[in-house]
């Protein structure tokens, strides 16, 4: 089996798949919106500069390179992880200000968010940001505008349209590869998450909640068909509390306490499987421009 794994590692190689991490603390996300308000966010235990390094350790052991979506309120109050990030090789890109869904802002509001995140990002990281990633996945049908915003703000590519159905996001007849959307702007490279066709529908498997729940061989299951037979790249991607299973217990209900808490324990393991048999680079590198 380890053999067998190496020589398909090796043809992956081919069709370098992503590796992406979304630089946020266990306690920002949207599902705890309400229990824990952007107002109180100063008044949590901080875990996210331990928790984002022990993900760039993983990356160093595999010899990887990633894009840190980082969110600008954290990198204003960790200015050193944002320089270490950059200073490892890394892209880094943007989650916007504060975390809000796209749907809970209008095109002001939302480009007053992205500027402040923008600025403070490229200000640490010495380097244009050019990559913007939605939190949850918040660009659907509806709020499609937010593209036009992005062009009109310099960005080169969004990774936030989740090709699936889901109750809180998602366009399930998108795209499920990149590919480039025309606005009436201008142009905007796409990078959706990675999905598999079964059943004619998507179905979700490379990261986040479904990396945790589901058994690691039907991930690397999955992910090789993607990357194998279809030729396609792979886009993963995991938040840094997602590694963390001593991280505080927030209130919440059943569904929540489900999604968020199950599989912590495992991720770490499941990751490095994963960057060892796949060939990885940044969403910035050209070839997935």
């Amino acid at each position: 089996m380890t053999e067998k794994l190496r020589t398909d590692a090796g043809t992956s190689a081919r069709v370098p798949c992503a590796f992406t991490v979304d630089v946020e603390d266990y306690y920002m996300v949207t599902a705890f919106e309400r229990t824990v308000p952007f107002e109180t966010w100063g008044a949590y235990e901080s875990r996210v500069a331990r928790n984002t390094q022990r993900v760039m350790d993983l990356l160093e052991e595999a010899a990887v390179k990633a894009t840190f979506f980082v969110l600008g309120w954290v990198a204003e109050r960790e200015p050193a992880l944002v320089r270490a990030i950059a200073a490892s090789g890394h892209e880094v890109a943007c989650h916007g200000y504060r975390h809000r869904m796209i749907g809970a802002m209008n095109p002001g509001t939302f480009r007053d968010d992205l500027r402040r995140a923008k600025s403070v990002l490229e200000d640490l990281g010495g380097a244009a940001v050019k990559g913007f990633r939605a939190p949850s996945w918040s660009i659907t049908a509806e709020t499609m505008w937010a593209l036009d915003v992005l062009i009109e703000e310099g960005f080169t590519y969004d990774s936030s349209i989740f090709p699936i159905h889901h109750d809180r996001y998602g366009v399930p007849g998108a795209e499920r590869f990149p590919h480039t959307l025309q606005r009436p702007g201008g142009s905007i490279l796409e990078i959706p998450p990675s999905t598999i066709r079964f059943a004619g529908l998507n179905f979700p498997v490379a990261g986040g909640g479904y990396l945790r729940l589901l058994p690691l061989w039907l991930t690397r299951r999955a992910l090789r068909s993607i990357n194998l037979r279809e030729r396609r790249p792979c886009i993963i991607y995991v938040h840094p509390w997602e590694i963390d299973p001593d991280q505080p217990r927030m209130p919440c209900a059943l569904p929540t306490r489900f999604r968020h808490y199950t599989g912590l324990a495992g991720t770490s393991a499941k990751l490095r499987t994963l960057l060892s048999e796949f060939a990885f680079a940044r969403l910035c590198d050209s070839r997935f421009q």
